[in-house]
């Protein structure tokens, strides 16, 4: 079944079937490119935005660009990818970027998911929005600031984007904390839908192994349920997956959201 932009389809249960589907049929629709990166081992979380990693046998401290809570991803001794920067008006060295997990690259920066559909739309890959040809960004609506206001032939169109970085059993979920912020964003999309605009909410998710999306209601019942009135109200809910390496996070792909 589906409904405005939202498809529901059963979960198969076969891991290495979606997997195999997935990076069967992935085509480049936008990518960020990566700076020069080094490894290092995370040590500790030291607060929201800042963490201790090793490199080159010294503890130093880096920026997390995510307020996420990441528990899967943050696991002491585990492989991250940093970008070193020299500059006098930083508090840390280094951001931490790239998170290696099951084998594969999780890219943790929240910032970048933005700049995926910014050039996305610039380049008309992405389908649901080939309609609409210049954007704003950061435009304050109601008691928020969205991502993107679209303009197109079709009129006006509200996005908010949310970066993924948690995927349960091929499932990407979001959001891993509570996020009265997300549920606010929510409201606000379903306030334009009635009023007659176009009005939708984006998951990027940052690696390659998700088939679907579904939201994560263990982690926040209050979102499920508002992300779940918002489809109902006509806010269209999109998924794509994406391909990271230390070069590059690539968005590849569209995937299935599944609210039942």
């Amino acid at each position: 079944m589906t409904v405005r932009g939202i498809c529901l389809y059963p979960h198969s249960g076969a891991e290495v079937d979606w997997l195999l589907a997935i990076l069967g049929s992935r085509r480049i629709i936008s990518r960020v490119r990566l700076p020069s990166l080094i490894a290092g081992r995370f040590v500790r979380r030291d607060n929201r935005f800042r963490v201790t990693v090793e490199v080159g046998g010294d503890s130093v401290a880096a920026h997390l660009p995510n307020s996420g809570r990441l528990t899967e991803l943050l696991v002491p001794g585990r492989v991250c990818w940093l970008a070193e920067f020299d500059s006098p008006r930083r508090k840390t060295r280094f951001d931490l970027l790239l998170v290696e997990h099951s084998g594969l690259f999780v890219s943790v920066d929240a910032r970048l998911p933005n700049e995926l559909f910014a050039e996305g739309l610039a380049e008309g890959r992405l389908e649901p929005f080939k309609a609409y040809v210049h954007h704003d960004r950061e435009v304050r609506l109601g008691g928020s600031r969205l991502d993107f206001r679209l303009h197109g032939t079709a009129g006006a169109c509200w996005v908010e984007v949310k970066s993924v970085t948690l995927v349960e059993d091929g499932v990407a979920r979001f959001p891993d904390a509570p996020t009265s912020r997300g549920v606010r964003h929510l409201r606000e999309l379903m306030a334009v839908a009635r009023r007659g605009d176009m009005a939708a909410i984006v998951f990027v998710v940052q690696r390659v192994d998700a088939g679907r999306f579904a939201p994560h209601d263990q982690a926040d019942a209050a979102f499920g349920v508002a992300l779940r009135e918002a489809a109902c109200a006509g806010v269209g809910v999109y998924a794509w997956s994406c391909d990271v390496s230390r070069r590059t996070v690539i968005i590849g792909g569209r995937i299935s959201v599944t609210l039942t």
